[in-house]
């Protein structure tokens, strides 16, 4: 998965060492999911990071897909509608009331999937 991730990032660069440790934590954290796309012959060509967490406004849970990536050579084949149909499911199970994403690059892809543009995504990076 690290080449994956380490491919989908455009505003850091990824560690290796971080990946690690950060995988590990993952493993153990009861309101993320990780899904992973693999092919028949066990080549990984997509993954999915997405979180739960408690609001107010939406009267409980929610879910938030921090990232998707599907390696070049499969996209538009069906895998990054699978890993979002999972994220779909887990967020539906974990009694979320919707689930959410932010993408700049895939917003066709998105909408055809039945997601809407909702909002404007803001970030400041902390030293």
């Amino acid at each position: 998965m690290w080449p994956l991730a380490r491919d989908f990032a455009t505003s850091f660069a990824p560690e290796r060492g971080a990946f690690d440790a950060t995988w590990q934590r993952l493993d153990d954290a009861p309101s993320t999911l990780v899904v992973v796309a693999e092919t028949p012959g066990h080549e990984i060509v997509g993954y999915l990071l997405a979180n739960s967490h408690l609001t107010f406004l939406a009267n409980g849970p929610v879910a938030w897909v921090e990232e998707v990536m599907v390696a070049e050579g499969h996209r538009r084949s069906g895998v990054g509608r699978e890993l979002m149909g999972c994220a779909e499911k887990w967020a539906r199970e974990s009694g979320a009331a919707y689930l959410a994403l932010a993408s700049r690059r895939a917003g066709p892809f998105y909408l055809a999937l039945g997601y809407e543009d909702s909002a404007v995504f803001y970030r400041k990076t902390l030293a």
